[in-house]
């Protein structure tokens, strides 16, 4: 089909409701420096030139470093049966299916995806899957202002800051008021948020185990905010779930998170998984796809998306969200991922994770410049704070270690500091190499200290 531009009246009478003189005065909020002085484009080249500059960027990426960095995204081992079934061509769609009829396995694994996120989480009722933690927690929160008709936000400052970044950026309006409260040595400050519940707080976000990995028990303090009459978010990590106190049992109205630690890559940054759960009574709050399992007339068993009152593309005025799709193809990977590993075998994993993080700041106690805080638990990660700290975290890099993810980043106060993880995918040995080459850089180095918070 040929594009058909607007025409000069067309366009004229749209700048007329926009209430612009032109198209440059419309646009006139975007920053300069934005516009592209030329659309010209370089002339096209041949597959094989194309191919060659492509094998040149990839063969720049360093791919023998050890990660030693998390904060909510993990380097998980992914069995081979999950790339095996989930590029059959049968299951091979990022995308839900409309037509019952014709996509009854896709549907089914959709549905079976949604029962193991509740199994996990404790909760009655999961969506299809979301675009990422992120914003599966936002939708969470607008979840909880719709349903209490509330206006303000509580947020712990333990939580991920990059899904609180994705939160404000949801809740850009003056309708809501979103309190961030600080978290004293990366424990939620529960007495803080307690003296700031009133009758406008719609819901207070929390996560466990929070962004520096420090594991926490929210039952009472969930029991004081359902007094208030709001609503207990919480954002987790789902392999800590084969071990944590699941957050249905701490009394979690709505639960969120990333899902990407189950069978799908990190790829340089995607695509990831969000998920979202809730309690039977909110479902009908739920956003985005749900699918269901219901009977034909011949009384067999099938499988629709359900409640689709709910979505963006069908009684609009009632949508309770904009999300009208699912990250589909990795949620598939979600599912063939822990129907693989089984119950047990996904307790052990959670097991392997929380040892591993264990054994590795135990390994780094031994070093006498080293300071250990031990006294709260974590799950696959911890905070160290190194004097001159760049310095050590680049000649780490240069040894071939990522020796986490510097905070000072998302934390501005938190200079030197760095955020230390460890999966099942670092091995004993490579634990015991990794603390032999930080003592080596601090031996070298008298004048920098290092302590593990």
């Amino acid at each position: 089909m040929d594009y058909i531009p607007h025409t000069q009246d067309e366009i004229k009478k749209m700048l007329e409701v926009a209430g612009a003189s032109s198209v440059d005065e419309l646009f006139s909020e975007i920053d300069k420096s934005f516009f592209s002085d030329s659309f010209l484009l370089p002339e096209g080249k041949s597959e094989l030139e194309v191919f060659e500059i492509f094998k040149n960027l990839a063969a720049k990426n360093n791919t023998s470093l050890v990660n030693l960095s998390g904060a909510g995204f993990y380097d998980h081992y992914v069995p081979a049966v999950v790339d095996k079934l989930a590029s059959r061509s049968e299951f091979y769609t990022p995308y839900t299916p409309y037509q019952p009829e014709c996509s009854q396995g896709t549907l089914q694994a959709i549905y079976e995806y949604q029962t193991l996120i509740c199994r996990l989480t404790g909760m009655d009722i999961s969506n299809a899957s979301l675009y990422d933690g992120g914003t599966a927690l936002a939708e969470a929160i607008i979840m909880a202002l719709r349903i209490t008709g509330r206006q303000k936000v509580i947020i712990d400052s333990a939580v991920n800051p990059i899904y609180r970044d994705i939160v404000e950026t949801y809740l850009d309006s003056r309708l809501y008021q979103v309190i961030n409260v600080d978290c004293p040595n990366y424990q939620t400050d529960k007495d803080k948020i307690l003296s700031l519940l009133d009758s406008q707080t719609a819901a207070v976000v929390l996560q466990n185990p929070n962004f520096f990995g420090r594991i926490d028990d929210y039952s009472d303090l969930i029991e004081d905010i359902h007094k208030a009459g709001s609503l207990a978010v919480i954002s987790v990590y789902p392999v800590s779930l084969g071990l944590v106190k699941p957050p249905a049992l701490m009394g979690a109205d709505i639960v969120s998170g990333e899902a990407q630690c189950l069978g799908n890559r990190l790829n340089f940054g995607g695509p990831f998984l969000g998920f979202i759960a809730t309690r039977e009574k909110y479902m009908r709050q739920l956003p985005g796809r749900i699918a269901g399992a219901t009977k034909d007339s011949e009384g067999r068993r099938g499988f629709v998306l359900t409640l689709q009152a709910r979505e963006q593309h069908i009684r609009r005025h009632k949508a309770t969200s904009n999300i009208c799709t699912n990250q589909n193809l990795c949620a598939l990977r979600a599912l063939i991922y822990l129907v693989s590993l089984g119950k047990f075998g996904f307790q052990e994993l959670a097991k392997t994770n929380y040892f591993k993080a264990q054994f590795l700041r135990q390994s780094l106690s031994e070093i006498d410049k080293i300071k250990i805080d031990s006294d709260y638990p974590i799950f696959n990660e911890f905070v160290i704070e190194l004097a001159s700290g760049k310095k050590i975290y680049q000649t780490a890099l240069e040894r071939g270690f990522i020796a986490g993810v510097p905070l000072a980043k998302f934390y501005p106060e938190m200079t030197n500091k760095f955020l230390l993880c460890a999966t099942e995918k670092l091995s004993r040995e490579v634990i015991l190499r990794f603390k032999d080459t930080l003592k080596g850089i601090l031996e070298k180095k008298h004048e920098v200290n290092i302590r593990t918070i």
